[in-house]
């Protein structure tokens, strides 16, 4: 097998994004643009990753780590001139390199693959990854000759009237022969309006050097979009959207409203799950089968048990169990694990907590902190005080305690097994397994006190 390389291109500021941040690090659906090249050209089993950084290269780096080796275009001179400072690592090596650029994030792993599968079969010293555009404007053309053979590329400003008719675009990705790539680098002059070294300069080089140069036309041209402002942004996230949504679909998914449903790349959903308008799911969320989450819930980070229900609710980086019910209005804070048939009712905060199988807290309460054993029964309005200003404390609520109304419990505290706390307490010490524990004051009732209020507002 012949071996194989890639350039990504990544050096860009991206000014036309309007942003500190730097252009392939813009998110699409939850990852950098330059993550989904990446994840794409992975699977390749590449022998060796290029990315040629500039502005902002150490973050590129710290958010690539050691999937790539890292070159630095110090001077932004043209896509030529970045290719080229790869030629330390890849000049002496034979293969197939391919070149593409860090914010194209849309372009599968099956292209990439087909791309370098027709440049090897063909024989080419270069290979266009080519598209047909409805609206070619301001790419590229892609001029053939009467044999169809590629002669060269052509850009927009620089087409006469016939060549701007041609729909047949340079999408910016090629693959080359390595040899022949650097050798013709060397050649590529800045000698243009920019004074800068152009990639597509290779093409014609070889050209001239009666090389044989190959077009690929890929047929989804949405996969070929080059993200260069916020309006391109939007258009990709739509576009990824889509993709990952009936991605889903077609493996036994239900979504009731997929222009209104966000499902990052890396979840992952069983089949017969339902997700209503609305939701948000994202990083690395697990859902099991028989689920539904929706309408207007957010999840993210989270593994989700079969059968479990998710209303109108927030949960993050949790565990949650089976044949759960969460919502409407709940909220799931990081690092809580929610066991088996619980209930997280409407307007419950449960923060860095576990809760056993069969506990219930049905609404109004704030659960942080906390370690909840299996069927319990937490009451409306009930906290678990965690904070004294300073430290966060633990309160321990043990099997089959009962927790009434407005009850607040002061940690470090632990209910005990079995044990009651009447409604309206505040607890500061541990209550033993099996007891009642009342902690407020007596009742005291003043007959005739209004009368006598009322009195004395007359006076």
């Amino acid at each position: 097998m012949t071996n194989r390389y890639a350039v990504i291109l990544a050096a860009g500021q991206g000014t036309r994004m309007k942003s500190k941040l730097y252009k392939v690090l813009h998110p699409v659906m939850g990852r950098p643009m330059v993550q989904h090249v990446i994840n794409q050209l992975n699977p390749l089993q590449l022998d060796e990753l290029v990315t040629i950084v500039g502005f902002g290269a150490e973050k590129v780096k710290e958010t690539i780590g050691n999937e790539s080796t890292f070159v630095i275009q110090e001077e932004q001179l043209g896509t030529g001139h970045a290719v080229l400072q790869a030629k330390g690592i890849l000049k002496d090596k034979v293969g197939t390199t391919i070149v593409v650029c860090g914010d194209t994030p849309l372009i599968t792993n099956e292209t990439f693959q087909a791309l370098f599968d027709f440049h090897e079969k063909e024989g080419a010293s270069a290979t266009i990854l080519t598209a047909e555009a409805s609206d070619p404007t301001g790419y590229g053309r892609v001029i053939r000759d009467k044999e169809g053979q590629v002669e060269r590329i052509v850009e927009h400003k620089d087409a006469t009237e016939d060549e701007r008719k041609i729909a047949e675009i340079n999408t910016g990705t090629y693959c080359f022969d390595n040899q022949a790539l650097f050798n013709a680098l060397n050649e590529v002059s800045n000698d243009n309006v920019q004074g800068e070294y152009y990639l597509p300069d290779v093409i014609e080089i070889l050209r001239d050097k009666q090389d044989k140069v190959s077009a690929f036309m890929t047929d989804n041209f949405e996969e070929t979009l080059g993200v260069n402002d916020r309006i391109a942004l939007a258009k990709a996230e739509q576009f990824m959207k889509k993709r990952v949504n009936e991605k889903h679909m077609r493996n036994g998914v239900t979504i009731i409203d997929p222009d209104n449903t966000y499902i990052d790349p890396d979840v992952t959903i069983d089949p017969d799950v339902t997700i209503y308008p609305g939701s948000i799911i994202k990083g690395t969320t697990t859902i099991k089968a028989n689920t539904e989450i929706g309408p207007n819930s957010e999840v993210s980070n989270c593994s989700i048990g079969e059968g479990t229900v998710i209303r109108h609710s927030v949960a993050s980086d949790s565990k949650i169990g089976e044949r759960v019910n969460i919502g409407p209005f709940a909220h799931i804070r990081p690092d809580s694990a929610i066991g088996n048939d619980a209930k997280v009712g409407n307007f419950v905060e449960i923060k860095k907590t576990t809760m056993g199988d069969g506990s219930k807290a049905s609404h109004l309460t704030y659960l942080g902190d906390a370690a909840i054993g299996n069927h319990v029964n937490v009451g409306c309005g009930t906290i678990t005080v965690n904070y004294d200003g300073k430290n966060k404390y633990l309160t321990t609520i043990e099997d089959d305690a009962f927790i009434g109304c407005n009850s607040n419990l002061i940690a470090p505290v632990t209910i005990g097994k079995g044990a009651y706390v009447a409604a309206g307490s505040t607890i500061t010490e541990d209550v033993p397994n099996d007891s009642l524990s009342i902690a407020r004051a007596r009742q005291t009732n003043k007959e005739g006190y209004v009368a006598k209020l009322e009195n004395r507002k007359r006076d």
